[in-house]
């Protein structure tokens, strides 16, 4: 595939998913971001807003095998992996282990409520999600290629949900936030589901082409700035002895990973191909940087308590991090061209 061609397929897909799923613009550019990148995506928001209906909508557009999975307190392991089952060979003379494919085994999963069940549940999904395979009976299985996993998770009741740990918020690569729709979009959304007329859903992209992409955009090269950059924003994050009272790693208890940076330039290069640039500039690094790195931090006490939303601490990393990574004016001429305009004002 070209990179010339790239912009065209994404839209293409964009374009179709339009047509079922009602608003949620940025938010579908965010998962099929994350879907060409290879990594997993969790959904929040409230219920009813159609988290479902996209997953769904993606697996038939892409041509991609589509399972759900739904969490329940009562939710096993091999459940979700598949198990072992002795059986008897038709001439009853011997018997051997079959292994049965759990829904893991899918190109596209969704896990839904995730935080339903609990810790001893939702580890089964730490090594497929990270190693793309899973074990069992000591015989490693690999999951279809490529694999995407995407979680919702239960935000409104606290009773009978178990919260994810740090350890496995931090495989997924993006979190996407659902808003509540607008008026208009809300109109679109109950004509489309009250009305007599389905939009007619057809395949876009075959899955040849869906590993075109992710194979080029992991082709597009990123600068030693750009680079710099991305590790800046993830290193500003944590909390350490010599940082300054008012940064924003003082308001966080736990800073972001080793894998925010690799997710950032991830993200990045994809978005690049979009844009239909064959490299990576710090504005595609600040476009991904809050689905990215906002389920990364943790924070700290006293920032919970004063109401900090995370969304403001992000762009306030970013500020702060293009504060401290502006190129130095070096050149006397280019200095006085920027301060003619001031001097001339007054």
């Amino acid at each position: 595939m070209q990179l010339a061609q790239f912009p065209g397929h994404f839209e293409a897909v964009r374009a179709a998913l339009a047509a079922v799923v009602v608003g949620h613009e940025t938010a579908l550019e965010q998962l099929l971001v994350a879907l060409i990148a290879d990594g997993h995506v969790m959904l929040t928001g409230v219920p009813g807003l159609g988290r479902t209906l996209i997953v769904k909508t993606i697996a038939k557009v892409l041509g991609l095998s589509f399972s759900r999975i739904q969490f329940t307190p009562d939710l096993l392991p091999t459940d979700i992996t598949g198990t072992e089952i002795l059986q008897e060979s038709p001439d009853r003379r011997s018997r051997s282990f079959r292994f049965f494919k759990g829904p893991i085994f899918a190109n596209l999963v969704l896990a839904d409520e995730i935080n339903r069940s609990p810790p001893r549940t939702q580890s089964a999904l730490l090594e497929v999600m990270q190693e793309r395979q899973i074990t069992v009976g000591g015989h490693r299985h690999d999951v279809p290629a490529p694999f995407l996993l995407i979680a919702t998770e239960n935000s409104l009741e606290t009773e009978g949900v178990f919260p994810l740990p740090e350890a496995q918020m931090d495989r997924f690569l993006m979190a996407i936030h659902l808003d509540y729709p607008s008026f208009n979009e809300e109109v679109g959304i109950v004509d489309a589901s009250t009305g007599s007329v389905a939009p007619e859903l057809k395949q876009v992209l075959s899955l040849d082409d869906l590993v075109a992409m992710q194979r080029l955009a992991r082709l597009i090269p990123v600068g030693p700035s750009v680079k710099s950059y991305a590790l800046a924003l993830v290193r500003n994050s944590r909390p350490r002895a010599e940082m300054p009272t008012d940064a924003v790693a003082g308001m966080l208890r736990w800073g972001s990973s080793p894998r925010g940076g690799q997710g950032l330039i991830a993200a990045a290069k994809v978005l690049a191909c979009v844009r239909g640039r064959p490299y990576v500039i710090r504005q595609d690094v600040r476009d991904v940087a809050l689905p990215v790195l906002a389920h990364r931090l943790v924070l700290s006490f006293r920032a919970g308590a004063q109401g900090t939303s995370m969304r403001e601490l992000v762009k306030k990393l970013i500020a702060e991090t293009d504060r401290e990574m502006a190129p130095p004016i070096k050149s006397r001429r280019w200095l006085d061209v920027l301060i003619r305009p001031v001097l001339t004002s007054r």
